[in-house]
């Protein structure tokens, strides 16, 4: 089967057996690293759906349908997708104002978004994103989950706020309870000591599922001896306990009163940045898993295959999904070659869906806050946070405001003043390399790529009197259009002026529009206008734009020795 869609959607999975590489041995590691991924796969999505407002069942159905189909339609031979604490804190707040409803189709909304970015072939501008943005919002995410899980990792009983600040006022307000809800506190810090140190004993089999035996254990013996009753996934969810049949797929449903058009123009916020979090973690895995094992992904297939899977996977209750990089890790290094892993990892984590489930109701909550807790100090990236803090004053700034928006404020808001923060520190740099100079020489080499010539090879041409030479350095658009003041006076006795455009290799609109001023001020003085070293791609803007039918087609040349030719024809007359 050869799926393609002008030329971006190509699935990893199908150019595998178009190639006829798979054997029987691929299979078996595939099956190997499928099983074990799953396994790890098991706990992080029934905590992540908790901690998002969910049930756990609805974050296992993320895992098995978003899992199959980011291997089935992704652009990765590696990456495992599934539910990731990135989301956590946008689907609280979804969840919060709009109800499942409203999370839907916020999600299936973000499922459009990254199908619209693959084939409008954006994948590569995610690699651009400054450093600063991203690690100063998913060190916000980390700290803001860790918020979140102090409640039941150390055995608060009364109902949390909402808000980073009010959480924290509760805490230290209501910390009587912990006192009086000790042994919580005591399972917790074991769980997580086990999670820490377990990956000393074996990195075969992750420490949270070992956690999730040990805290599972310790609560049921309690429970049987009636020496304490541990808060459960039963205790939250009871209906749990009567094991879960598949879902059957539905469509969102639209309070009457808000209206359709109402709801989605609230959603779509929430939904670009849940897109914009969904192709940024999962290019970022996806990038990683290639410099581990030398292959490369396809990032415009990569954001078709995860928009496929949000708008499928929310139809049967699940949640946003992503690729994971702590799976997508432990696939490859447990033997993980094709997308048929992730397949395998999707189908085993059904198996346990259809016959585990009553058994999930007795892992404490408690042992769930402590798995959150390792993900959230992993996702601090605390070290490249400490890093940065030595940068310029600029970077600094961008990682500070991302940080405190994400906690303080809003996810969506520290995603969208990010990408404006991003467009600036973009515009302001390439600023800082372009330029718009004046030759002072009365000589120019006869070249337009001096950096490839040797001097002592190359011809000199003569600037004749009369004629001036400006060069701009660099990209010409609206960044540049504040430099112009330097074109404003010219030299007495100055009858032409040639524009060395050798070094534009792009010129946008607000370009073409301060160049046309310029001609018309300098020819309004009486100062003819000649374009050298003008490109194709920039000639081609030019006649768009009609500036050829201005300024003279014979006015525009590839090469500065015929526009100083041309120039010194018009000061001879």
């Amino acid at each position: 089967m050869n799926l393609k869609l002008n030329g971006v959607f190509r699935p990893k999975f199908f150019d595998l057996f178009k190639k006829g590489q798979y054997n029987k041995q691929t299979f078996m590691s595939d099956l190997i690293a499928g099983v074990i991924v799953a396994i790890i796969a098991l706990p992080l999505a029934i905590a992540f759906a908790i901690a998002s407002g969910v049930s756990p069942e609805q974050g296992l159905i993320t895992a098995i349908i978003a899992g199959f189909l980011v291997s089935f339609f992704g652009g990765s031979n590696f990456l495992i997708g599934g539910p990731t604490g990135a989301f956590i804190i946008i689907i609280v707040g979804i969840v919060q104002t709009y109800g499942l409803g409203g999370l839907m189709i916020a999600t299936m909304l973000a499922g459009l978004f990254l199908i619209i970015m693959g084939l409008c072939k954006m994948g590569a501008i995610f690699k651009f994103i400054p450093f600063p943005i991203v690690v100063g919002f998913t060190s916000g995410i980390a700290l803001t989950i860790f918020t979140t899980q102090v409640k039941d990792f150390l055995g608060f009983t009364s109902a949390l706020p909402s808000g980073f600040i009010p959480q924290w006022s509760f805490y230290f307000t209501h910390f009587g309870e912990v006192l009086g809800n000790w042994p919580e506190a005591v399972l917790s810090i074991v769980c997580l000591l086990v999670i820490i140190f377990w990956g000393k004993v074996t990195k075969k089999i992750p420490g949270s599922l070992i956690a999730l035996i040990v805290g599972t254990a310790a609560s049921l013996i309690c429970a049987h001896f009636e020496l304490f009753e541990f808060a459960t996934i039963g205790s939250k969810f009871p209906e749990l306990g009567g094991g879960m049949s598949l879902p059957r797929p539905q469509l969102p449903t639209v309070d009457p009163q808000v209206g359709l058009f109402n709801t989605l123009k609230g959603l779509v916020s929430p939904a670009f940045t849940i897109a914009l979090l969904c192709a940024i973690e999962s290019l970022m895995a996806a990038m990683v898993a290639d410099g581990a094992t030398g292959k490369k992904h396809n990032s415009n297939t990569e954001l078709i295959g995860q928009g496929i899977a949000n708008m499928v996977t929310p139809l049967f209750g699940g949640i946003p999904a992503t690729g994971a990089l702590a799976r997508t890790m432990a696939s490859i290094n447990n033997g993980g070659k094709t997308p048929v892993t992730g397949l395998i990892h999707a189908l085993v984590l059904l198996l346990i869906y259809l016959f585990l489930m009553p058994y999930v109701v007795y892992v404490p909550l408690g042992c769930l806050a402590a798995i959150l807790v390792m993900v959230a100090y992993n996702m601090s990236e605390w070290r490249s946070f400490k890093y940065l803090l030595k940068a310029d004053k600029s970077d600094v700034a961008v990682l500070l405001l991302t940080f405190f928006l994400t906690v303080v404020v809003d996810l969506t808001v520290a995603i969208e003043v990010g990408v404006v923060l991003a467009i600036i520190l973009f515009v302001k740099r390439v600023m800082e390399t372009s330029s718009i100079d004046v030759l002072d020489e009365d000589r120019i080499m006869a070249t337009e790529d001096e950096g490839n010539v040797n001097p002592e090879d190359t011809e000199f041409l003569n600037i004749p009197e009369g004629v001036e030479v400006y060069e701009i350095n660099g990209p010409f658009f609206f960044g540049l259009a504040s430099r112009f003041e330097e074109f404003e006076e010219s030299k007495k006795g100055v009858k032409v002026r040639i524009i060395r455009m050798r070094k534009v290799p792009f010129i946008d609109s607000t370009g073409v529009k301060n160049l046309r001023n310029l001609c018309e001020r300098t020819t309004n003085r009486g100062v003819r206008v000649i374009l050298s070293g003008v490109t194709p791609k920039v000639h081609a803007s030019l006649l768009k734009f009609g500036v050829d039918k201005e300024i003279g087609e014979e006015n525009i040349y590839p090469h500065i020795t015929l526009a100083l030719k041309k120039a010194n024809e018009l000061v001879s007359k």
